[in-house]
């Protein structure tokens, strides 16, 4: 926690950062980007069906409240006046998908959320009905998959009956995370602002990343009415006001997805920039301009951010892996092996190998650069002398395979080898993670003192929006950010032959799952 010296402070900025496992609220200095106080919720995750992932959209609220609430009190603790915070900036999960009444303000079915499978015969009925591989690729940078909102949206409008009714009564409203949040902190129903930016706007599968609007063939093709949809604006404006709690009145005015959001906390902002983000999953972008560049490796290419109304777009290519810090929560509620998260890297240090054991957590299939909803999670390698400890390394080792692959299919389209990788994300506190990732991609691997970058890249939106301009998005007017290097311990070979070995668990996790007709969700 930082000094609460006044005379060293400047404007302040908060940031509500939703992610899948937690909400947190943040307070950053505008002048040193420096973190003053937060507060953090775990949120719970419903597993009513196999395969199936939803989320009180209700208790996402909540927890936004509450970690406001407590935010303000503990700067309040450290004698720094609330008065001071002139913007908020809002990061969330993507993809996770809410349908709410705009009249009574109440959510018509629960969260779904991006790791959810159930749409795998949705996008099965579709694949076979779409004019043309590429039409949504084409349009959207995406492929046609379980991941993204539209496909869950159609299996809500398919499934749930007052979804129906409330959508033929005009009554409903769409949005991922970011809509839900900003419409109900800005009134709700009494006025709140149905709006989104374009980075979460980019991962619906219903807009066109080229027009950056809301695609009317897209839209008939998955027969989602557009009425629905929210506006959609950059990803630095004022949108509106808060309407209650202890920031009534402060703007609203920034809005980034998660993993573009952690993209702008690093600053990478030229051509060329990566970063990569532990968090539930492992998601790693690199800017690639104004341009859009399509992988021909698996990757997808998505908006990055548009930082004003009158600022260029700017895109990515991303590599998206579902199960990263997940893998840990699994160790943690399902098998028991670990009391609690931080527990894993003990568990590692212990053997400091996985002694020829491989984890592959496919859990939700396997994401990029395969894309293969068959995949199952597999444990394999094992032998009488396997204990819990080489499975905690092996499951350390999963995410950096992982990482590594997509890194691969990156330099390959990119044509520029990356030198080193940023990462943030709270996995990265993990030293032997970071270790291995080094060794695994045989470069270093570079952690910003201050791991927060995914709240402090919304913080920064919002703090630089027009109307508000306490935060300046050039690169030499910020602090420069210490950070920690790891570097490559093991020889070229042995990374190579780890690598390889992985590779083979991959294909043996391949081809698990069958598609199970889905049931009716309808509460």
């Amino acid at each position: 926690m930082a000094s609460s010296n006044k005379s060293v402070l400047g404007p302040l900025v908060g940031s509500v950062d939703q992610g899948t496992s937690s909400t947190r609220f943040l307070v950053f200095n505008s002048k040193t980007a420096e973190l003053l106080s937060h507060h953090q919720v775990e949120i719970k995750q419903k597993f009513p069906k196999e395969g199936w992932v939803e989320q009180d959209p209700k208790e996402i609220l909540q927890s936004v409240y509450e970690c406001i609430e407590k935010t303000c009190e503990k700067l309040h603790e450290l004698n720094i006046d609330i008065s001071n915070i002139k913007a908020i900036g809002v990061t969330n999960q993507r993809e996770t998908t809410v349908v709410w009444d705009k009249f009574t303000g109440e959510p018509l079915y629960n969260a779904v959320v991006w790791l959810d499978l159930r749409t795998q015969s949705t996008v099965e009925t579709l694949s076979k009905r779409m004019p043309g591989n590429n039409f949504v690729k084409s349009k959207t940078g995406l492929p046609l998959s379980t991941y993204f909102s539209a496909v869950k949206l159609r299996w809500i409008l398919d499934n749930v009956k007052n979804v129906q009714k409330a959508v033929e009564e005009n009554r409903a409203l769409f949005g991922t995370i970011d809509s839900w949040l900003i419409w109900s902190l800005t009134g709700g129903a009494k006025g709140g602002v149905h709006c989104t930016d374009v980075t979460n706007a980019s991962r619906t599968m219903l807009f066109n990343i080229h027009s950056l609007e809301w695609d009317k063939e897209l839209c008939d093709f998955f027969e989602i009415p557009m009425t629905i949809l929210p506006n959609v604006r950059s990803s630095s404006e004022i949108y509106g006001l808060m309407k209650a709690g202890a920031l009534e009145g402060v703007p609203i005015s920034g809005c980034l997805g998660d993993q573009s959001a952690a993209l702008v906390g690093q600053m990478c902002f030229e051509d060329g920039q990566a970063k990569n983000t532990y968090g539930t999953g492992c998601f790693l972008l690199c800017n690639t301009g104004h341009k859009c560049i399509f992988s021909e490796h698996g990757l997808l290419t998505t908006v990055a951010y548009k930082l004003g109304r009158d600022k260029p777009a700017n895109y990515a290519l991303e590599g998206s892996v579902a199960i990263a810090g997940a893998v840990i929560r699994w160790l943690r509620d399902n098998l028991g092996i670990i009391k609690t998260s931080e527990e894993i890297e003990k568990l590692a240090r212990e053997v400091g190998t996985s002694y020829g054991c491989y984890f592959v957590p496919a859990f939700s299939g396997l994401y990029a650069p395969y894309w293969e909803p068959s995949a199952r999670g597999i444990i394999c390698g094992l032998t009488q002398f396997t204990n819990k400890c080489h499975i905690a390394f092996a499951a350390l080792e999963a995410v950096c395979f992982q990482t590594r692959e997509i890194l691969d299919a990156m330099n390959r389209d990119c044509g520029i080898p990356l030198r080193h990788l940023q990462v943030d994300g709270g996995m990265t506190n993990n030293k032997i993670l970071m270790q291995l990732q080094a060794d695994i991609l045989y470069i270093p691997v570079v952690k910003p003192s201050m791991p927060e970058t995914t709240a402090l890249g919304a913080a920064m939106a919002a703090g630089a929006a027009e109307g508000v301009g306490v935060w300046s998005l050039e690169p030499e007017d910020l602090s420069a950010v210490t950070v920690e290097r790891f570097e490559p311990q093991i020889n070229a070979e042995e990374s190579e032959i780890r690598y390889s070995t992985w590779k083979k668990a991959v294909t043996k996790s391949m081809g698990w799952a069958t598609t199970q007709p889905t049931q009716s969700g309808s509460p």
